[in-house]
């Protein structure tokens, strides 16, 4: 609609919907109030307009305690406060509720906390004046503390969202807040524990801006002496809270020193618990990546033992950041040792820790250099056992996937390792293999190693014909590679001889390889047809597509 034709019936409706405002009718106020949020975000109803007429009625009928018990009203009103904020500025929404986050009724202070929160996220907050400043971190801190009910995270995220938004103007109010913070840290219930932990860790960004470094080192250690927790839940928002300072105070200036933090975080490796694992890896990952030189090799191979056992976690990110450390730790104390540990891991039954060894291999690769890594690992394939060798295979495939165009140094010296394991018995020794040759030759494509990749596609071709759906597909996509690293005609020639073979089954596989030939580089294989010889009624030579050189 017009502009000026918005502005014109919005004042006529608003007349029937502030009369709506009061009606008791649940039904009635969802409607009132979904209409007052679209009227309020139409273009050409003037913020002056909203603030005069809408705003005193509005939170006079609608921001009441009863709108907070029923969960589609409140919905349905934070959605539409935060509209109307958006349109007449934080400050003018933000001040009228101020106040109700000291209000007795703990739905009522959830909802006036999630609508702040909202609210100063869209809109950030350089309109608060220093009055209303000061009630607002009043506000919020009272609201945090007072809150009994197991849904903390709305509390944390405003709190969150209001200093982070804040950010400078929070300093003066920093020593108050810490001090709330330590004196529920020693608090006897742990819901209220792990709450300050994790707002140690929203929050730690900007202490870092207002330069309260000091104050940031007096909390890790104020943390370091609670690592000792017994409840998992609030350990682990003690670990993201240490993770969140580290990472904003740097690895010299934290306390305690990292030499002193890394010894005790040992040990709580060995918890089961999935939240503690992740923030406790994630920890050590980023002092392994940024502070290795702090602590010595031998605590590093301790830990190297300890991160082992956490392959077998269930949770796909703990794995992840389990097999990132490793990188790290490779490149602190060189790959020697903790190859030598990877290698051992080749040999356990358990094929989900296995696989995470592999990617783990490949990681020390690329950050150490494949060269330090590819003596021994080829070495290892020698051992005469079955999971060893696939390991081995499937790292050589992660490999040459991270490595890229760097394998070009590589294939030469891989070549017979993986002739040796297409020519195996074993399907799953093939299947590992073609994948390997599939990420080589997508990493070599261009760069002139055609001979390797024309000798190993001689190897993979004959498992074409195989009937398991993995080794088929692995094969498909190793031939499928070879057409990017040696082009279309090639693998076109090798097609041809069985497209027309009398035998059906033969000829459907073929016809199966020239399809995806056929999608993947069409116009490529116009100049690899063979030439038929004209007959008498049909001329075959199309004499435009013919260039001589």
């Amino acid at each position: 609609m017009d502009a000026m034709y918005a502005n014109y019936y919005t004042k006529e409706v608003m007349f029937i919907l502030i009369r709506e405002f009061q009606s008791p009718d649940e039904e009635m106020k969802k409607i009132v109030l979904k209409v007052v949020k679209q009227c309020v975000s139409t273009e050409g109803v003037e913020a002056e307009y909203i603030r005069s007429d809408i705003l005193p009625e509005f939170f006079r009928n609608f921001w009441v305690r009863r709108m907070a018990l029923d969960r589609r009203n409140y919905r349905q009103l934070v959605e539409t406060t935060v509209e109307i904020a958006d349109k007449v500025g934080v400050k003018d929404i933000a001040g009228r509720i101020v106040e109700d986050l000291k209000d007795e009724s703990e739905p009522y202070r959830r909802m006036v906390m999630e609508t702040i929160e909202k609210v100063v996220a869209n809109m950030g907050a350089s309109d608060i004046d220093s009055r209303l400043e000061e009630l607002l971190i009043d506000g919020i801190l009272y609201a945090f503390q007072e809150q009994t009910s197991d849904d903390a995270n709305v509390m944390l995220n405003g709190f969150g969202a209001v200093v982070n938004s804040l950010g400078q103007r929070v300093k003066p109010y920093l020593p108050q807040i810490c001090g709330t913070i330590k004196w529920r840290l020693n608090n006897k219930s742990a819901k209220v524990r792990q709450q300050a932990a994790d707002l140690i860790s929203r929050i730690a960004v900007v202490m870092k801006q207002c330069q309260e470094e000091q104050l940031m080192g007096h909390l890790g250690v104020v943390l370091y002496e609670y690592l000792g927790e017994e409840y998992p839940e609030v350990l682990g928002s003690i670990l993201g809270a240490l993770k969140a300072i580290v990472n904003v105070i740097g690895m010299t200036k934290m306390t305690p020193p990292i030499k002193d933090l890394l010894p005790r975080l040992t040990p709580i490796l060995k918890n089961r618990h999935e939240k503690v694992q992740e923030n406790c890896i994630d920890l050590v990952g980023r002092i392994a990546d940024r502070g290795a030189e702090f602590v010595p090799a031998r605590e590093w191979m301790r830990i190297c033992f300890e991160l082992l056992e956490m392959l077998k976690a269930h949770k796909k990110g703990i794995r992840r950041a389990t097999v990132n450390t490793f990188g790290y730790i490779a490149k602190a104390i060189g790959p020697q040792d903790v190859l030598a540990t990877l290698l051992n891991n080749l040999k356990v039954q358990e094929r989900q820790n296995r696989v995470c060894t592999t990617v783990a291999i490949a990681i020390v690769a690329e950050t150490c250099s494949p060269f330090t890594v590819l003596p021994a690992l080829m070495n290892e394939y020698r051992v005469p056992e079955l999971n060893v060798q696939n390991g081995v295979l499937k790292s050589l495939s992660f490999l040459f996937e991270y490595i890229g165009e760097m394998g070009k140094d590589y294939i030469y010296a891989v070549t017979p390792l993986l002739e040796d394991a297409l020519m195996d018995r074993d399907l799953v020794h093939r299947q590992t293999a073609a994948s390997a040759v599939k990420h080589m030759a997508l990493g070599v494509a261009g760069l002139g190693c055609e001979d390797a990749l024309v000798h190993l596609l001689n190897y993979v071709w004959p498992n074409i014909f195989e009937t398991s759906p993995h080794v088929i597909n692995a094969v498909t996509e190793a031939i499928e590679g070879m057409r990017v690293a040696l082009g279309a005609a090639v693998v076109l020639n090798y097609c041809l001889q069985g497209l027309f073979h009398p035998a059906r089954k033969v000829r459907e596989v073929y016809w199966k390889i020239y399809n995806s030939l056929y999608i993947g580089a069409q116009d490529a294989l116009v100049a690899a047809y063979p030439i038929l010889e004209d007959e008498q009624d049909n001329v075959y030579s199309r004499p435009e597509l013919m260039m001589f050189v």
